[in-house]
């Protein structure tokens, strides 16, 4: 496993911040020769510390007018019940992430639809109408001081 040293550190930072800059300006912000950033970088990704690499999108600019948070409770606590809620929110293209959570519900969703109107078919044609829901919670997002996702 690759050690998070405190120059990988500043490297997964700045990658974070600008995943397109080149080896020499990444070697620049962090203080090191090109060639062992370039080393450096490679290990991470070998290792799979860098999965990838990602454009980051403007909403507007792709016709996502309207983006949520969706908590679902399901109603059996159940290995197949998880799996069939899972391969359903795979097809929906609305959903951009779904994360497994303890608590009084058993998944977090991100939604992204044109308008209110596109998630609110979703809602009810779509997601309201699996068998294996039990409960529906949408937190409309309202801005976004802070979001780091790439």
């Amino acid at each position: 496993m690759t050690k998070i040293d405190q120059t990988n550190e500043k490297i997964l930072r700045e990658l974070t911040r600008d995943g397109r800059q080149s080896n020499l300006e990444l070697a620049a912000r962090i203080n090191l020769s090109a060639s062992a950033t370039l080393r450096r970088v490679q290990e991470l990704e070998r290792q799979g510390v860098i999965r990838g690499y990602r454009a980051v999108l403007d909403p507007a600019a792709i016709g996502v007018g309207f983006i949520a948070y969706v908590t679902v409770g399901l109603n059996a606590h159940t290995k197949q019940s998880q799996e069939a809620f899972e391969r359903a929110v795979a097809r929906a293209p609305q959903v951009t992430e779904c994360h497994n959570v303890t608590g009084s519900v058993e998944y977090l969703l991100r939604v992204e639809a044109a308008d209110l109107t596109a998630y609110k078919h979703w809602h009810t044609e779509v997601l309201g109408v699996l068998p294996q829901v039990r409960s529906i919670t949408t937190f409309v997002v309202m801005g976004s001081p802070k979001d780091l996702r790439a």
